[in-house]
């Protein structure tokens, strides 16, 4: 039996997090769920954004679901503090066309690798005299780490090219060495293409020549902007998953936020976040069961019948989950 954190948080998490309940209680699955607190509604409520109950029950199940928070300056972000304590030091962000779906591309399938715990992300900001300052944290072995897993992936994925992507012709020290430690994994990889590019670079053959990508590998800040930016080519921030990964311990969530504009009215993609539950699945082996999912959800997608509002239909969030739920039971 797998024992599933669940983490609805705010805004449309809460639904999102309800159509991924519903299609995962109808698979063929031994499943436990342990709702867990997090966000700005538990701040409103307990006084944190993440009470010390959520984190050790992440640490202690065999994986979390997280739907999504809102995010209010000066307050701790759980987020955040989620990926810390559980070393979540991988961010898997898949960017992919789907039948369907009206995009700027309809031809993509790359993965962006994106170091989770150190960069601008560290946490290590303080006020100065004149504003304040933030305190960019690279290191060699985070830098090694994150370089291995992207070309694993590669490798799993059957992907040929990995590309690392930094700025290290202005940020020489530390984006210095993440392309070094870049370059002495890709030697480790011969059967592998390996190449790197500036951010600037990067995000412009990201508008210009998506389908050269096949795997990029960042840091912390590069990562979360490109992946909007991939999520853009594709439909958009409803369209793409995410997974966040340790040795130890791993949380699944869509890219989107919270979407406050559309909160409560029950009209949010459960696209993303169903996708997610696939990525989920991969990881604890269920193979099968992952493929059938997205089986599922492609079938909706391509039919276009049960679609949300963004996607050009009409369906709530929660009927759109069940047209993916009856598509599962129907084989």
């Amino acid at each position: 039996m797998y024992r599933i954190c669940v983490i609805p948080g705010d805004g449309i998490g809460p639904e999102v997090m309800e159509a991924a309940l519903t299609v995962l209680k109808a698979m063929d699955l031994d499943m436990e769920f342990y709702p867990a607190l997090a966000g700005n509604a538990c701040f409103q409520k307990l006084g944190t954004t993440i009470p010390s109950q959520t984190v050790d029950l992440a640490l202690q199940t065999d994986a979390t679901l997280f739907g999504a928070i809102t995010s209010v300056p000066g307050q701790r972000s759980a987020i955040l503090t989620l990926r810390k304590e559980l070393d979540l030091y991988a961010n898997l962000r898949p960017v992919k066309s789907y039948p369907g779906i009206e995009a700027l591309y309809p031809d993509l399938d790359f993965l962006i690798v994106r170091e989770n715990t150190e960069g601008l992300y560290a946490g290590q900001e303080e006020y100065t005299p004149d504003g304040a300052q933030a305190l960019r944290v690279v290191t060699r072995k985070a830098s090694r780490r994150i370089c291995e897993f992207a070309f694993r992936q590669a490798q799993n994925k059957g992907f040929k090219r990995v590309t690392a992507v930094h700025k290290a012709n202005v940020l020489m020290k530390t984006d210095g060495i993440f392309r070094e430690a870049f370059y002495q994994v890709a030697e480790e990889y011969p059967e592998l293409e390996a190449e790197d590019l500036y951010v600037d670079a990067a995000a412009m053959f990201l508008v210009k020549n998506p389908q050269r990508f096949q795997v990029l590998v960042t840091t912390n800040l590069f990562g979360d902007i490109l992946s909007d930016e991939g999520a853009g080519l594709v439909g958009g921030l409803g369209m793409v998953p995410s997974a966040n990964i340790g040795d130890k311990n791993a949380l699944f969530e869509p890219v989107h936020g919270s979407a406050p504009d559309i909160a409560g009215q029950g009209v949010a993609n459960p696209t993303a976040m169903l996708l997610s539950v696939v990525m989920m699945l991969r990881h604890l082996k269920e193979e099968d069961e992952a493929s059938k999912l997205e089986k599922a959800l492609l079938m909706t997608l391509k039919e276009g019948r049960v679609l949300t509002p963004d996607l050009g239909g009409d369906a709530s969030t929660l009927k759109m989950a069940q047209e993916v739920q009856g598509h599962l039971e129907s084989w």
